[in-house]
């Protein structure tokens, strides 16, 4: 490169700060000025070329026993976006690819991972991969995935990718350099409560999958990242969808999709330790362990995570925990696995967020907001003092000790895959999602109508409100099974699939405390509904590759869904 740096020296002989110097002109002599002219314009054109000179990526892949010619491998640069899928003939070209050394990956559903540091662009690569010896996982995921000439536009994220950035924070936090989201916190470090936009569609139109297994909750749809602690430890990839994409097994996917893969198999033996701290005494510690494969056809893995923050937010405290834990038998035709995730989570409720009075630091409009909510935001004298007397960023409204969200969810799946032959393979899953806990706050002033208790008489005064303690509960049960058959030949690639699921919710809210109580008896239950919902979908997708440059591509799907919510209150 020493063209760039001859380059870079010659532009840079004035200062930038600073205007040139207008050269001395010789009238009688002008040929030392042609010849600097030309001899600048000849360096800065070295400069140029060696900086942007770029070329094509080309090659061959072929099985490495028969000879045969490898169709939809996987071939990208490490650290560039730059990729290419092979065609029937085992072919690939990458363009604009940059002179100099790189490192070359090679995937397949059905071979093994290929690495190789390639010197620079040049001579055409001839590449052989050696055929897996178990039963990939990547087939659970054909069918929801955008393949690479989909007419979707989607982004993903490797093993790699995921590591550099997991230091704790919520998956979406992982998720946030990728194009078109937006992502939340109530706490404002990412730990905790945390949500996430694509293109502008809240997390309800937003369709989570876990192994193809739907995440979003069956009734508001929206997914509780905070249900999945350091669950980015025990991911492989995910694929982020933006817009409508392709038809997946979870809920209507109308703003984009996130489709997640848990960690592979690995063929080696591992175990790993890792902890990492931050500011506002977050820290994550996570043990992980491996056990490789086991007389070439058993595998178990697992781990173990605890993660805290105080929170940006004032006492925006989070307290989480969290195991994955994944079995199987990988087959040469065939696997089965066995996967259970848990998480359990404590945080301190900061959804309120700052009143635009107290966040503009000015005194007289904090004085007119705080009397137009006297009595229906500020009630005690301690609501007073913190408004007035808190951090003006990280004020929050709730003071009482236990305003806080208690919640575990506990997940069962088992995965099965079989390749037919080498153009058809079957995927199918069960899958069991257990959730139960509770919020409690502090409420001033309730009715106790509103609670349908009757009004009360103290010493000769009517009472007909009081302040009380609540916790509104939640235990659900959602289960069901998917199912999807994949065919691929040479310009066609076709899934047919679905699911079935059920869901029952028990919605229930008590009373645990009031200050003003005629005799009630604790926990006191004044709202009692169960929810049910049966879920059925069949789709199928067919990519038809039409010419070399033009693909046709088509997505149908039947759903139909019965909901009940009976109950009072």
């Amino acid at each position: 490169m020493p063209a760039k740096g001859i380059g870079f020296t010659i532009l840079s002989v004035h200062n930038p700060g600073d205007r040139p110097v207008k050269p001395k002109m010789n009238t009688m002599k002008k040929y030392p000025t042609i010849k600097s002219t030309l001899l600048v314009s000849l360096l800065m054109l070295l400069h140029s070329t060696t900086v942007f000179s770029q070329g094509s990526l080309t090659g061959i892949i072929s099985d490495e026993t028969s000879g045969e010619k490898i169709r939809g491998a996987v071939v990208s640069i490490e650290h560039t976006f730059l990729k290419a899928i092979t065609d029937a003939n085992g072919n690939f070209t990458i363009a604009n690819v940059k002179n100099g050394p790189m490192k070359l990956h090679v995937t397949h559903l059905a071979y093994q991972d290929y690495s190789e540091e390639i010197k620079s662009a040049g001579s055409p690569l001839a590449i052989r991969l050696k055929e897996k010896t178990v039963m990939a996982d990547e087939v659970n995921v054909v069918a929801t995935r955008a393949g690479g000439k989909s007419a979707i536009a989607y982004t993903n994220l490797e093993k790699e990718e995921i590591e550099k950035q997991n230091l704790g924070q919520d998956l979406p936090y992982l998720l946030n350099m990728t194009p078109s989201v937006v992502v939340t916190s109530d706490a404002g470090t990412g730990v905790g409560y945390t949500g996430i936009r694509i293109r502008g569609s809240d997390a309800t139109r937003v369709n989570v999958t876990i192994n193809g297994i739907p995440v979003n909750d069956a009734e508001g749809h929206l997914v509780y990242w905070v249900d999945l602690p350091d669950f980015a430890s025990s991911v492989d990839n995910i694929q982020i969808q933006r817009g409508i994409g392709t038809s997946t097994n979870g809920a209507g996917a109308f703003g984009g999709s996130v489709n997640i893969q848990s960690t592979k198999l690995s063929a080696e033996p591992f175990a790993s330790v890792n902890s990492s701290f931050g500011s506002f005494n977050t820290m994550k510690n996570t043990v992980q362990f491996g056990t490789g494969l086991l007389n070439k056809t058993f595998a178990m893995e697992g781990r173990f995570s605890k993660i805290t923050s105080d929170g940006y937010i004032d006492r925006a405290t989070s307290d989480l925990k969290s195991f994955y834990l994944s079995g199987g038998y990988y087959g040469n035709k065939s696997s089965l696995r066995m996967i259970l995730f848990s998480g359990k989570e404590k945080t301190y409720q900061a959804w309120y967020g700052v009143p635009q009075e107290k966040l503009n630091g000015n005194t007289d409009s904090l004085m007119n907001h705080y009397y137009n909510n006297l009595g229906y935001v500020y009630f005690t004298p301690q609501d007073s003092l913190n408004l007035f007397n808190s951090n003006n960023r990280t004020y929050n409204l709730y003071t009482y000790p236990n305003q806080t969200d208690n919640y575990q969810q506990d997940y069962y799946q088992l995965l099965y895959s079989r390749s037919v032959n080498a153009n058809w393979n079957l995927n199918a899953a069960l899958h069991y999602t257990k959730g139960k806990g509770y919020y409690e706050e502090y409420e001033h002033a309730q009715s106790l109508a509103a609670y349908h208790l009757d009004t009360m008489f103290i010493n000769n005064d009517t009472v007909v409100t009081t302040n009380l303690v609540r916790q509104r509960w939640l235990d659900n049960d959602f289960y069901g099974f998917t199912f999807s058959t994949n065919y691929t030949k040479t310009k066609m690639r076709f899934s047919l699939g679905g699911a079935g699921n059920r869901y029952h919710g028990k919605h229930y809210d008590e009373v645990t405390w009031m200050e003003k109580n005629p005799g009630t008896p604790f926990p006191y239950r004044y709202a009692d509904n169960d929810a049910t919902k049966n879920d059925f979908t069949v789709f199928a997708k067919l990519n038809y590759e039409i010419t070399s440059r033009l693909e046709a591509y088509g997505d149908v799907q039947y759903r139909t869904i019965t909901y009940e919510f009976p109950g009072f209150d």
